[in-house]
């Protein structure tokens, strides 16, 4: 079993310059504990979200690690021309020695597109047609494209990525129909619904990349969670229950503002979303168990930690980040 990280990158107690450079050492501890790679969510106008430019965070978190992978999870495509998302990738996949992981997406809210002037009901074309140029224009010297939205003739790809033919592909799934087409299109997946739904999106996910008859082992499907660990679980449960509200506050800030309701709402408690089973708080030993169980019943193979959230302080994150490596991430192993 492999072990990784998503973050929103949501607004703690901290002045926000003090705020990135405590995330930063936080990364630095993921780099130094193995874990596979750090996905980070990309929001606007909203304290949900303090990478609104993923990749002028990411730039950071390739300089102060050696071996973690990274990336945006993901890039909302309707909020960028297709040739700067290329440059971008480029250099991102090039400083880093070749540890970037890209996601894409329409974007997470319809009001964050509206905000950029952006019609949501465009995001899916504008999606479509701006992922085949952009894996065309990582894989190609010059691109060339006809289509409704974007024309190019002949540009020059003057940057290229490290990795051939690109940096390996992420897609955050919601419904069956997206993990089938995500199957068949290669990409990774990580899902932050519940296990009873993230089971269907894994039996579709599996079965459409079956029928695709693609060469070589299918892609990481990965199950997403918040992640409390202390010395027993009720210390892990009232640290989480503390944070967990101020994170819910800044998760519904946009969609108070603007008086309207998310696409995948999420409870008020963290009783709650542990009890629908979207948090996870206890002892090493509680969560080794929680985690194994929900990875058999969603049929997930990789493990997505949201490991500091809300007014979690840096010690407190790394406390918990320090007893999960050093006592469930190796049971978990052993038994996997």
């Amino acid at each position: 079993m492999e072990f990784g990280v998503f973050d929103h990158l949501d607004r703690s107690r901290s002045a926000l310059a003090d705020y990135y450079e405590e995330r930063l050492q936080v990364v630095e501890a993921f780099d130094r504990a193995g874990f596979h790679a750090y996905h980070v969510a990309e929001h606007h106008s909203t304290p949900l979200g303090m990478a609104p430019s993923p990749s002028v965070y990411l730039a950071a978190v390739a300089q102060r690690t050696k071996r973690l992978r990274f990336g945006p999870m993901i890039y909302a495509l309707p909020l960028y021309h297709p040739l700067r998302m290329i440059e971008e990738i480029c250099m991102l996949d090039q400083m880093s020695g070749g540890r970037l992981d890209v996601g894409f997406g329409r974007g997470a809210s319809p009001i964050e597109l509206e905000l950029f002037g952006v019609d949501p009901g465009e995001a899916r074309d504008i999606y479509d047609e701006a992922m085949a140029v952009i894996t065309q224009g990582l894989s190609s010297p010059e691109l060339s494209h006809r289509g409704r939205l974007f024309n190019y003739d002949k540009v020059p790809m003057a940057l290229e990525p490290f990795q051939k033919p690109h940096p390996p592909l992420w897609y955050g799934v919601h419904a069956n129909d997206s993990a089938a087409r995500s199957a068949r299109q290669g990409l990774n997946v990580i899902s932050l619904d519940a296990v009873e739904a993230t089971r269907g999106f894994s039996e579709h996910y599996r079965a459409a990349w079956k029928e695709s008859g693609r060469a070589g082992p299918m892609p990481k499907f990965g199950l997403g969670r918040f992640v409390v660990v202390a010395d027993t679980d009720a210390e892990a449960v009232k640290l989480a229950e503390r944070a967990y509200p101020m994170w819910y506050e800044s998760f519904y800030y946009l969609f108070k503002v603007f008086d309207r309701m998310p696409n995948h709402p999420r409870p008020p408690t963290y009783r709650e979303i542990m009890a629908d089973t979207r948090g996870i708080a206890g002892s090493p030993a509680t969560v080794t168990d929680v985690i194994r169980k929900q990875m058999t019943d969603s049929g997930a193979d990789y493990f997505v930690g949201q490991f500091t959230f809300g007014d979690m302080t840096l010690s407190e994150t790394l406390r918990s980040v320090g007893l999960f490596v050093e006592k469930v991430m190796p049971e978990l192993r052993a038994t996997s």
